[in-house]
């Protein structure tokens, strides 16, 4: 089961790239109906273009707002709004890469970037961006992370925002026990064992077994690792030898600090149990901060994941999202213009303060609400940080989603019930991923 679908997404990719080989460049106007291989053209600057937010509903309201202070910023340029949910913008853009329909300016995040770059989509937007007034504005590890889920170096989309992995703890806990923040991995361990009393159903740390639980794990193991590189040549680092005893020991807390309930947790259970419970630590993102805030507010603090004794932070990337400009837009200029307003200091303090996330604006990440929001404040000074090293996953990797979720989550769940050991895991998560990366290398060599 599991591999036909990664075979199926292999073929759904070989068919987009066989399509751009066949399509010819069609008319298209304004209104973004291109498909891949399309040429477009810089065009007047005005008229109208199509954007795609890739997570309409969610975020519509902001974008409208900025949307609108663009159009009276630029008279004589229209934008049409229209809101894909997150979980289907991927078919969607797939389709009209085939059949057209593209628009001029899409939300495009790391996550798909290569998939949609890869079908000739995209246009390399370097040269832009050092021609902008964005030039030495955007965050350089957002662009870094771009630039590595490209399929060549070159940066196919503007970030506009990233989220990052924040470990919440309660503070009136914390402050009973006498225990320092959490700050390094040392101070974590001994304060998720001094935590715990299950007789009293308390517990100094809840672990993610369920969905989505091996993006979080491979966040503690290379954090304590302090291996920075997720290839070493075209074999992955994780099964190395500092990365076993590190998941070793992480998953050593099932259990012994974490409720017995933690090995079928997604990301709402486990925020929900943390915020209703007597938990010490939760490792999630930034975005459940406002779910702790009205659960638990005055008795949390959220901090970048620890650092190592000597103040070293290591931590994989998350995913960055960010602004593509099609190369089938016909009006190119007018594309680019919404993009650089979007990502401006102003728009990208806006955008993010309602999203709650990391601004890719160097200048809106010092503003006021950053820095009022102590977890996001923290979140954007590690990013940025010279003691901050990125562990880039591949998000290039066609099967790269389908590895990190269908065919290892069971697995982890595995490691945590002691039914499988964390060299096992990781040797067979290495295995699938110097696969689908000698796959890669063969097909984009």
């Amino acid at each position: 089961m599991k591999s036909s679908i990664r075979r199926s997404r292999r073929a759904a990719l070989a068919v987009a790239l066989g399509s751009v080989l066949a399509l010819t460049a069609t008319a298209c106007g304004d209104d973004g109906s291109g498909a891949a291989g399309d040429k477009g053209g810089e065009g007047s600057g005005k008229g109208e273009i199509t954007f795609w937010d890739n997570n309409g509903g969610v975020r519509t309201d902001i974008w409208k707002e900025i949307i609108a202070d663009f159009e009276k910023a630029n008279p004589d340029i229209k934008v049409n709004y229209v809101g894909v949910p997150a979980d289907s913008v991927q078919s969607k853009y797939d389709t009209a890469i085939q059949g057209g329909g593209l628009p001029d300016v899409g939300g495009v995040g790391t996550a798909m970037l290569a998939e949609v770059a890869a079908q000739n989509a995209l246009e390399p937007l370097d040269s832009r961006i050092s021609k902008s007034s964005l030039n030495g504005k955007l965050n350089q590890k957002f662009l870094d992370g771009v630039k590595a889920a490209g399929l060549d170096g070159k940066t196919y989309s503007v970030p506009t925002s990233a989220n990052n992995g924040t470990l919440w703890y309660r503070t009136d806990l914390f402050q009973k026990a006498a225990l320092d923040a959490p700050t390094t991995w040392t101070k974590f361990y001994a304060a998720a064992d001094k935590l715990t009393d299950a007789s009293k159903n308390a517990f100094g740390y809840t672990i993610r077994g369920g969905a989505g639980s091996i993006a979080p794990a491979l966040d503690a193991t290379y954090g304590q690792s302090g291996v920075t590189e997720f290839w070493n040549g075209d074999k992955t680092t994780v099964n190395d030898p500092k990365n076993v005893a590190a998941l070793e020991k992480y998953v050593g807390l099932y259990k012994k600090d974490t409720p017995s309930a933690d090995v079928n947790n997604d990301f709402t259970k486990m925020v929900a149990q943390w915020d209703s419970g007597t938990i010490g630590m939760l490792s999630h993102n930034l975005g459940s901060g406002k779910d702790h805030q009205k659960a638990l507010a005055g008795k949390f603090k959220g901090i970048p994941a620890p650092t190592q004794d000597d103040g070293t932070r290591v931590q994989v990337s998350n995913p960055v999202d960010g602004l593509g400009l099609f190369k089938s837009s016909k009006n190119k200029t007018a594309a680019w213009k919404f993009i650089e307003f979007a990502a401006s200091h102003e728009s990208n303090s806006k955008w993010n303060e309602s999203a709650g996330q990391v601004p890719a604006n160097s200048e809106a990440a010092k503003d006021g609400w950053v820095q009022a929001s102590e977890p996001t404040k923290l979140a954007a000074e590690a990013l940025a940080g010279t003691t901050t090293k990125i562990v880039q996953l591949p998000y290039y990797l066609p099967d790269w989603n389908t590895i990190s979720k269908a065919d290892n989550e069971p697995n982890f769940q595995k490691v945590l019930l002691g039914k499988m050991s964390a060299k096992e895991f990781l040797d067979t998560l290495a295995k699938q991923l110097n696969a689908a990366q000698a796959d890669w290398k063969k097909n984009h060599g």
